[in-house]
């Protein structure tokens, strides 16, 4: 069955860690193809899922509570070190 993407890609239950697996997968695929529009889409869809992770998972936390930290992580990381 021909469809979006090329790789045989298992699909997972949303705000399972395998969904975000599925997700990644499918980005790839996307950049294999050489699609921007598709690796768009792909980047959305794992921000869901991350996002349906967190609900699941981490209940009461947010996306903001990742961007916050990651802000921190960046800051670290141009500044060179971690510490």
């Amino acid at each position: 069955m021909a469809g979006y993407h090329i790789a045989e890609i298992k699909k997972r239950l949303y705000g399972s860690a395998g969904k975000i697996q599925e997700e990644l997968d499918e980005l790839n695929d996307a950049h294999e193809q050489g699609s921007k529009i598709m690796i768009l889409v792909e980047l959305s869809d794992l921000y869901g899922a991350v996002e349906g992770y967190l609900e699941q998972n981490f209940p009461g936390m947010k996306m903001h509570d990742l961007k916050k930290f990651s802000d921190i992580t960046k800051r670290a990381f141009k500044e060179g070190a971690r510490t």
